[in-house]
């Protein structure tokens, strides 16, 4: 039976209170408490000072929400079925985007199982889960989560997680999870009460940054690479997807990415990790001992971005950087366009050439959960389906999809929240209508994230597939991701070993080993070719 162990360095005195009863922590070297353990099932919190309970900031399971009591949890309990399981290379995935909550009506990690079938018989090889760990009410996107450790109530919380992994791994399916450590959601954040989490030398857009560099930062550091930890161990993940990476602030000799990297590589070779990023920096995935972080993978906007101004038409926001064929053009060859060009829209140089990193390193989509979310109405791609998928599911890129795009869903993805704090709620709403009028939607328009219809409306409708509008779209992604199956594996370095060219009418040629694919620029028409010479 584990020790109950909190880092309060701060504190003179620490409490747990465990199935109601309080007795005292003892003080161990670093600012560690320690204390006897309990049995699994077991509710309790810390006291510190003799203030208000709060819950364990490692808590493994919060059955009543970020705001209640932690329960203990013994992890080999789980008797998984995956012994024969030894994960997928990035090189040739194609990765599915999900959303617990909407994925399914239930919204729930045992519901997501049913749909696994699904997945297989469209050809993904990975999932990728957005964030779960628990975070403010019953329904939300995950990027607000304050207790990292647990497994979200309303999903089904730790062994709801463990059974859906374990599905995924019979099916033949790898499970990415995406994680958050650039900083906390505002409901259920008591970090700063136990020691020096936060920072105030840097800010980010969402909050106080993680205090990776300063006094105190080593058992901060150690929390977040300890988390990673958690996720490929305890609950047999393949992988991590880093949310916003360049929001992770730290001027240490050793990055914590590359601590973290090296520590999770250590202990699993072939887990994966990921970043988001935007700000085009090939160290993120270039070996530590060229300078680099170690990180397996990372997220190309600029390809997003390239597909989506020249479909639609778009130039507001950071879409006025994108629109013309040429850039696309160099999207196609190597995913990043801004490699050290300026951007008019930032008012500076941004990137850095890429040349040299192999292309499977960058994960390319044409729909995710940011580009479909963060727009007013949630409202996905609906031009050039036909070309977007065929330069997609053709690419010599690792591709990632969004939840219903293989089948053209019509439901929205909007941005929700379930916030009881009124303030925090109107603060929300407000923020994002004003953020949606400076890109020039009518904020009247924007839904209010916290009305449950706004999360209700973002569940996909499975019924949709036997319509022949989607059926005939989702026949054509099954076939496309068929012949990529076939073709022959693509390990050149970015930019090489592919052509693309320009013709008079604004369309594209793109071609690779085995297959070549026009697509027209005036209806974004495509004929895609498998070459067999």
């Amino acid at each position: 039976m584990p020790a109950f162990r909190v880092w309060a360095p701060r504190a003179r005195r620490v409490d747990v209170v465990a199935a109601g009863e309080r007795r005292p922590m003892t003080g161990a070297p670093g600012g560690w408490w320690e204390a006897p353990g309990a049995e699994p099932g077991v509710r309790y919190g810390f006291s510190l000072g003799g203030a208000e309970l709060r819950p364990d900031p490692r808590s493994s399971s919060q059955p009543d929400g970020v705001l209640g009591l932690s329960e203990v949890v013994d992890h080999d309990a789980y008797r998984w079925n995956d012994s024969g399981w030894s994960g997928r290379p990035l090189a040739g995935s194609v990765i599915y985007e999900l959303h617990v909550g909407t994925f399914t009506r239930e919204g729930t990690f045992e519901a997501a199982i049913e749909k696994l079938p699904h997945l297989v018989d469209l050809g993904v090889t990975s999932v990728e889960i957005m964030p779960v760990a628990e975070f403010g009410g019953d329904r939300g996107w995950g990027y607000d989560g304050a207790a990292l450790y647990a497994p979200h109530h309303a999903y089904g919380g730790p062994d709801g997680l463990k059974r859906l992994v374990d599905a995924c791994h019979q099916a033949g399916l790898a499970v990415l999870l995406d994680v958050v450590y650039n900083h906390l959601g505002p409901v259920g954040n008591f970090l700063a009460e136990f020691g020096p989490y936060f920072t105030e030398r840097y800010r980010t857009p969402w909050g106080a940054a993680m205090n990776f560099d300063g006094r105190g930062s080593d058992e901060v550091r150690r929390f977040v690479v300890d988390n990673a930890l958690m996720w490929v161990r305890d609950y047999h993940l393949d992988g991590l997807r880093l949310d916003a990476v360049h929001a992770i602030l730290d001027q240490s000799p050793v990055h914590v990415l590359e601590q973290l990297a090296a520590e999770v590589h250590a202990a699993r070779p072939a887990a994966l990790l990921i970043a988001e990023s935007d700000a085009n920096d090939p160290r993120l995935v270039r070996p530590s001992d060229a300078g680099g972080y170690g990180l397996d993978g990372v997220w190309s906007d600029d390809w997003h971005h390239s597909v989506h101004a020249l479909v639609t038409g778009e130039r507001l926001g950071y879409y006025a950087d994108f629109g013309s064929v040429e850039q696309l053009a160099k999207a196609l060859r190597q995913a990043w366009v801004y490699d050290g060009v300026y951007s008019q829209n930032r008012g500076r140089t941004r990137g850095r050439s890429a040349a040299g990193v192999p292309s499977q390193r960058f994960v390319i989509a044409t729909q995710n959960h940011d580009q479909v979310g963060n727009r007013a109405a949630g409202d996905r791609l609906a031009a050039g389906l036909e070309g977007a998928a065929a330069l997609l599911l053709t690419s010599q890129f690792t591709l990632l999809l969004f939840q219903g795009q293989e089948w053209a869903a019509s439901a929205p993805f909007l941005y929700f929240t379930d916030f009881s704090d009124r303030q925090l709620a109107t603060a929300v709403r407000e923020g994002r209508r004003r953020e949606f009028e400076a890109f020039g939607w009518n904020p009247d328009e924007v839904p209010d994230p916290n009305d449950p219809q706004t999360f209700e409306r973002s569940k996909l409708d499975w019924d949709e597939i036997d319509e022949p509008a989607h059926r005939a779209m989702l026949d054509r992604y099954r076939a496309l991701l068929a012949l990529r199956r076939r073709l022959p594996a693509f390990t050149a370095p970015v930019g090489e070993d592919v052509d693309v060219s320009i013709d008079g009418s604004g369309g594209i040629r793109f071609r690779r080993e085995g297959v070549s694919v026009v697509v027209d620029g005036r209806d974004w028409s495509a004929e895609v070719r498998e070459d067999h010479g």
